[in-house]
């Protein structure tokens, strides 16, 4: 029977994995939650770092067509999907995820350097 309730943050394990290498994260799913909590801040600080670095870029934009910067997505892409690679032993999918991640994560800062490009002037040459 399905049960429609939020899980016991406090309780012990429900389920275990059969791999006999899986080694376990927490003990509990409030201890994992907020090491995830812990994380999702970290990731949101870099996230953060990112977008400063992008809109320093905008600086060495010369049009449209540079701020989205095809070939650099693609390579951008195909390097997080090779990070995550290593991974999917224990995550399968993750590169998927990853991938998927990134390429929404790169539409919103090139909508956000679209923006900021148009609120740059040109330096002019001597």
């Amino acid at each position: 029977m399905t049960s429609f309730t939020e899980p016991d943050v406090a309780g012990a394990p429900l389920r275990r994995f059969t791999d006999p290498g899986y080694v376990p994260q927490a003990q509990t799913l409030g201890e994992l939650r907020a090491r995830i909590d812990t994380l999702d801040a970290q990731i949101v600080g870099l996230l953060a770092e990112r977008a400063l670095c992008v809109r320093d870029a905008t600086r060495f934009k010369r049009d449209a067509y540079q701020v989205s910067a095809p070939q650099r997505q693609a390579q951008v892409f195909a390097k997080v999907r090779a990070l995550a690679q290593p991974h999917e032993e224990k995550f399968p999918g993750l590169a998927d995820i990853v991938e998927s991640t990134y390429r929404t994560l790169v539409a919103g800062f090139i909508a956000g350097e679209d923006h900021l490009f148009h609120s740059t002037e040109r330096i002019p040459t001597q």
